[in-house]
């Protein structure tokens, strides 16, 4: 028995539009990072990338459940001595709500060159507009 592996000329891609309002970041990432890797398809090969554009609108009215909003602590670190920021996800979601998002789905996927290829397809937008109307994608409801 041979086993079947798709060509990268036989891989189709679709876009897939997700609003982010009203859901809660970890939910919606992990369902993003699902359509990223592909999981979803019937043909899914661990170490290929078959996943799908992502667009995410309204980045800003996501969800924190409990007291994260207060407690979770973003960190980020220049390289240098005492180069060390932190950041409270309330004040995160207020600068940067996209990155938020972007940060909560890229650490769902792999932490390789599989999974940067993956967040290349991820576009994620504060408002409820976006420039990818030209590729028709499609509405993808999130299941709770």
């Amino acid at each position: 028995m041979v086993t079947y592996f798709p060509k990268k000329s036989e891989i189709s891609r679709k876009w897939v539009l997700i609003d982010a309002q009203n859901q809660v970041l970890g939910r919606l990432a992990s369902q993003v990072a699902n359509l990223l890797s592909g999981k979803l398809k019937p043909v899914w090969i661990p170490f290929m990338d078959m996943g799908d554009h992502v667009i995410v609108i309204n980045a800003e009215k996501v969800r924190l459940t409990g007291k994260k909003l207060e407690q979770k602590i973003y960190r980020r670190h220049s390289g240098f001595p005492g180069g060390l920021k932190s950041t409270v996800a309330k004040d995160f979601k207020a600068k940067r709500a996209d990155r938020m998002v972007e940060e909560a789905i890229k650490g769902m996927l792999p932490k390789n060159k599989l999974g940067r290829a993956m967040v290349k397809k991820l576009k994620v937008y504060t408002g409820p507009e976006h420039p990818h109307a030209a590729q028709k994608p499609e509405i993808y409801a999130i299941t709770q």
